[in-house]
């Protein structure tokens, strides 16, 4: 990470300070001008612009394209600065001090403020708020603006990763109208306005003349996104010209589309992984022997090759990827073994289990399919799936976070200490599984405050193997990100691997070639 060198950090200098002196990758001059059509494979009529709220890639996507976060990340996925120019901490890694970009306005043309970034960051503090990233600011004691342009946020406890955190694009800036935000609205900072938006169905945007960064961003005059969830459908609009630019891709048809002429299929490593949670705190999940037999109950390999036409790699029930940092090495891998499977069955004094699971394709891309194959290979071991496939519309409102066995998807995070905090702190809304382990809790806590980099390894190696061995997290497969484009779209040089889309900054950072 470009943050912070560990040689600074244990030099003991008395302050650090990043400058918006860092590199972007090397690309020829993007064209300007014309229109981009997306058609996106998750959006629902539930969804809102609320950053404490649930997106899906709508939402994900008009937050990356008309809205900004402080600090952004690169191709190499190293932190750059956005609307935060500069930023230092104190020796003892307490006081985070950010200095805004001036001359930056809202769409609305009102100047951005320090008291917009403190009235935005503190939307995902305190115990009314909903937030999913609410963990990421529990150790946040107070946010004060110093004049319009400093914000001085001050931690309870040291973390070395903080900024890193203020990437996640819920903690998008928005502005102080009369003393107060409207989380709904569709004002912001970024490359391009959000002029019209149906949740569920479409979004249109026009470039904002008044960006900040023009140079490298807001290259198309208007887009448009459609919500297009059947994977057939999304593929006839790419191929028939209504639509230059798809995510979601059935891998099926990749070789397909491939051979079409004017259609290029981008793919890249990532650390996206698509998963099964169970309710730990739910009956049967309750008990560990039941949680051990549906792991071991899964074909994982099958799934990658069935379900990912080999687009992936098994997963070990952990959140960490083979290909990020601090993965742990030391883990054996889980493999498909139904008699061991009904051993863990039988030291919970069963036979055979009926086991509801809810899926749906908004859940992840052939979760149906990874659903049925997982019903065949259970069986073996006495285990009976039975699989609901619920509407995709309302899945992430109603179904997930609601019903104890389901299908998810989660983007590779921009740090352990992020997806941990997110998806299995015990008080994170977002805990899927309703981990809740002390010594867990613990060792997240002394992570972000541990500068010694063979320390921070083995904390998080032992954070890994605590939710691999306790979890409710059956994680079959990581995936590679894929989506397919008109060759008419050029990509900068360097798509990051974070989340799909380019991390949803598509449009926002592409142009027309």
């Amino acid at each position: 990470m470009a943050l912070l060198t560990r040689r600074t950090l244990l030099q003991g200098a008395t302050a650090f300070s990043l400058a918006a002196s860092f590199g972007r990758p090397a690309k020829a001059t993007p064209k300007k001008g014309g229109h981009l059509r997306v058609g996106v494979a998750a959006g629902t009529s539930g969804e809102t612009l609320d950053p404490t709220g649930v997106p899906v890639d709508a939402g994900f996507l008009a937050w990356g394209t008309s809205k900004s976060t402080l600090v952004d990340i690169d191709a190499n996925g190293d932190l750059i600065p956005k609307l935060a120019e500069t930023w230092e901490v104190s020796s003892d890694l307490h006081r985070w001090t950010f200095n805004l970009r001036q001359g930056v306005t809202f769409h609305s043309g009102k100047p951005l403020t320090a008291q917009d970034v403190v009235a935005s960051l503190n939307l995902h503090r305190g115990d009314a708020t909903t937030s999913a990233v609410k963990p990421l600011m529990d150790a946040v004691t107070d946010i004060t603006a110093e004049g319009d342009h400093r914000v001085v946020i001050t931690l309870s406890a040291p973390n070395m990763d903080f900024p890193n955190l203020l990437k996640t694009n819920m903690f998008v800036i928005l502005p102080v109208v009369d003393g107060a935000i409207d989380v709904n609205t569709t004002d912001g900072t970024g490359p391009y306005k959000l002029v019209s938006w149906i949740p569920g169905q479409s979004m249109a945007f026009e470039r904002n003349p008044d960006y900040w960064d023009l140079e490298n961003e807001g290259h198309f005059d208007t887009a448009e996104v459609s919500v297009i969830p059947d994977p057939a459908a999304r593929m006839n609009a790419l191929r028939s010209g209504q639509v230059d630019l798809v995510n979601g891709i059935d891998l099926k048809t990749v070789n397909l589309l491939r051979a079409v002429p004017g259609i290029a299929v981008d793919t890249v490593p990532g650390g996206t992984y698509y998963a099964f949670p169970m309710m730990t705190d739910v009956a049967p999940f309750n008990d560990i022997n039941v949680r051990m037999a549906l792991k071991y109950a899964i074909n994982r390999q099958e799934l990658v090759d069935k379900v990912l036409l080999g687009f992936g790699e098994v997963g070990n029930d952990t959140p960490i990827s083979p290909r990020t940092k601090y993965f742990n090495t030391d883990l054996v891998q889980r493999e498909y073994d139904p008699d061991r499977a009904r051993s863990y069955l039988r030291n919970s004094g069963l036979e055979s289990i009926d086991i509801p699971l809810s899926v749906a394709e908004i859940g992840f891309p052939g979760a149906t399919m990874a659903g049925e194959l997982f019903a065949n290979s259970a069986s073996a071991a006495g285990i009976n799936i039975q699989l609901t496939r619920e509407a995709d519309d309302t899945y992430y409102e109603s179904v997930w976070l609601t019903k104890p066995f389901t299908a998810s998807y989660w983007t590779q995070p921009v740090s352990c200490d992020m997806i941990f905090s997110i998806a299995f702190a015990a008080a994170a809304p977002w805990n899927e599984t309703h981990f809740n382990n002390a010594r867990f809790e613990e060792l997240l806590i002394t992570g972000r405050s541990t500068v010694d980099e063979a320390a921070r390894a083995s904390i998080y190696f032992e954070m890994q193997e605590i939710i691999h061995n306790e979890g409710g997290l059956l994680n079959p497969f990581f995936t590679t990100v894929a989506w397919a484009r008109n060759t008419a779209v050029a990509e900068p040089q360097g798509t990051t691997a974070y989340a799909d889309l380019d991390s949803f900054r598509c449009i926002a950072r592409w142009s027309m070639a």
